[in-house]
């Protein structure tokens, strides 16, 4: 019998679960227009996220207008980091985005279909509602 028969089936460990982390010092804490993603998000200002939550989040989304601040945390690059831009005409916005490793600037109201694929595409689909995305009833059960 081959090794691979013989060792124990290996079980699934599924990684913990971590929420996207949103970045931003304004009180109103959805810069892009995130609400209707179902993804779990953990909304912080730049100077009280963990360096632990900016590691672990499986996306961190940051409000441009948070820049500054952000930039005086010194966080390493990281994959996965998105600037949301307030202004679409901020020239400025995709230099700075550069200079901090950022993947992506969107600019509010723009690129949300995109936005929430990667979101869903983060958090590994596991937000996903398939039932309003599937049409029709579901298939009969063969019993």
């Amino acid at each position: 019998m081959s090794p691979t028969m013989s060792a124990p089936a290996q079980a699934f460990e599924e990684k913990p679960r971590h929420p996207v982390l949103v970045i931003s010092d304004r009180p109103h804490h959805d810069p892009i227009g995130l609400l209707p993603c179902p993804v779990p998000f953990k909304h912080s200002p730049s100077t009280l996220f963990t360096s632990a939550e900016f590691h672990n989040a499986p996306l961190v989304l940051l409000d441009d207008r948070s820049y500054s601040s952000f930039t005086l945390r010194h966080m390493p690059h990281r994959q996965g980091l998105i600037v949301a831009a307030a202004d679409p005409d901020d020239a400025t916005a995709y230099p700075r985005a550069a200079a901090i490793g950022a993947e992506a600037v969107l600019h509010a109201g723009q690129d949300l279909a995109w936005l929430h694929l990667r979101l869903h595409a983060a958090t590994d689909c596991h937000y996903t509602r398939w039932e309003t995305l599937l049409p029709g009833p579901p298939p009969p059960e063969d019993g």
